[in-house]
């Protein structure tokens, strides 16, 4: 049997059930199976067998997930990517070197096309000759210098084998990255109907979630923070809702507060994972805590130099465009800087995101926290720029609750930073902006990546 033919079985058992909710329509288990076993033979027809190195390009719809999961039980090595990607990084068809190239469009329509190959990776090769399907993802799509990734997919399925507690789930996170994968794999292998997202602003994912009577949302803490400030919950029917999880950055303790507040009977679970290692197992010490324990079975930690490294059974086979990451005993440096509390963690920001400002350490999430107790602060974005003195310093882009003067609102604010941070942390410049900050703050994490990418 292929590693997703449990897969394939417990969606045949469910028959009738929805799993998938998409553009309005429902699609039936049973229809999902009947699919991918199509798509394995339209594969084979097209000369897309075994082995073979294949770009699948498209976002999540019932076709997309079929072909991806036909390409794995056929064995193929995949890397899913979005439709814009290649436009943005085109070096990422190098680092794959796909024999094929699948696009499905937004109407699910497929073009398969056959591409010149040059010599096979040696990681690619070893893993071809052992016969067994492989995942390629990216640490960054669009900016910097993207790190191909090659999994033995084959690992990462074995933890979904255990049964676990069906909850109708929103994908939200992406189909090139293994965040939103692992929710695929997740709700397909647990029957948990799956609800396919084609816009992620706040309005139209509250929308689906009452629609479709949404009990899980995974998102990051970026969203969440607009889906407060967007206030896009109020006046929807949101009482299916049970868990929100929230990992990939820092989560700020004003916006865990809002949810709180707005959520009260919801469940607040952080998760932790990379796409070099798998999706983590994660208990936060309570909804209102960002301490979180991580790791189970499969998983040994440890903290060096207020590093967290991990060995993993799932993590990676490696590089296939960049030295290897791993420390000799095999443990994965992940970058994140961490504080100890017994067995929880919690995470401070990666080392790529810090200030430093004259040989002092500066984590821009630290001083946004801070900014967001402020009553005159709606939302904030913090980072660093160079200064001939300190050679870096600490600078903010602000967004007001309401019009004040900007020279008494900033001497304000930098008062209110002082009195609860040590003064090399307080902005020296604080910019006032009517726009994005949330997005503005995902780019600075973006871009804090990228450039530790590139460095390396």
């Amino acid at each position: 049997m292929s590693c997703v033919g449990f897969l394939t079985d417990r969606l045949n058992t469910r028959g009738d059930e929805t799993a998938l909710f998409w553009r309005g329509g429902a699609y039936a288990a049973r229809d999902l199976a009947e699919q991918i076993a199509r798509d394995r033979d339209f594969l084979t027809g097209h000369g897309v067998s075994a082995s073979s190195i294949v770009i699948l390009r498209g976002d999540y719809s019932p076709r997309t997930i079929s072909l991806f999961l036909a390409l794995m039980a056929n064995d193929a090595i995949v890397a899913p990517l979005l439709p814009t990607t290649l436009e943005k990084n085109p070096r990422i068809t190098e680092v794959v070197n796909p024999a094929f190239q699948i696009d499905v469009d937004s109407n699910q329509q497929v073009n398969v096309d056959r591409r010149e190959q040059s010599e096979i990776h040696p990681l690619v090769a070893s893993l071809q000759a052992q016969g067994e399907p492989g995942l390629i993802l990216f640490t960054s799509g669009s900016t910097g210098k993207p790190k191909g990734v090659l999994h033995n997919f084959a690992r990462l399925m074995a933890k979904f084998e255990k049964p676990r507690p069906a909850m109708c789930t929103m994908n939200f996170l992406l189909f090139d990255h293994w965040g939103g994968l692992n929710t695929l794999l997740h709700c397909l292998a647990n029957g948990s109907a799956i609800v396919l997202p084609e816009s992620r602003v706040p309005e139209e994912v509250c929308r689906l979630m009452e629609l479709h009577r949404v009990e899980l949302l995974p998102a990051s803490p970026t969203f969440l923070n607009m889906l407060l400030i967007s206030s896009a919950y109020q006046g929807r029917d949101l009482s299916a809702l049970r868990l929100i999880t929230y990992g990939s950055e820092p989560m700020p303790p004003a916006t865990l507060g809002g949810l709180r507040a707005v959520f009260p009977q919801v469940e607040l679970r952080q998760t932790y994972g990379l796409i070099e290692l798998g999706v983590l197992r994660a208990r936060s010490e309570s909804s209102e805590s960002l301490w979180v324990k991580v790791g189970g079975e499969g998983y040994n930690l440890r903290v060096v130099d207020g590093v967290l490294q991990i060995k993993a059974d799932s993590a990676m086979l490696g590089y296939l465009n960049a030295p290897s990451p791993f420390t000799e005993d095999g443990y994965f440096i992940t970058g994140d800087r961490v504080e100890v509390q017994g067995e929880y963690f919690r995470f401070m920001g990666r080392e790529s995101e810090m200030i430093n400002v004259g040989g002092q350490k500066v984590f821009p999430a630290e001083v946004e926290n801070v900014l967001l107790e402020c009553e005159l602060v709606k939302d904030a974005v913090v980072y660093g720029q160079q200064h001939p003195l300190t050679g870096r310093i600490v600078c903010a882009d602000i967004k007001l609750r309401a019009a004040h003067d900007e020279a008494e609102a900033r001497r304000a604010i930098k008062r209110f930073c002082g009195q609860r941070l040590e003064q090399f942390k307080v902005p020296v410049r604080i910019q006032f902006v009517a726009g994005d900050v949330c997005g503005d703050r995902y780019k600075r994490i973006r871009v804090g990546r990228a450039a530790e990418e590139a460095a390396s």
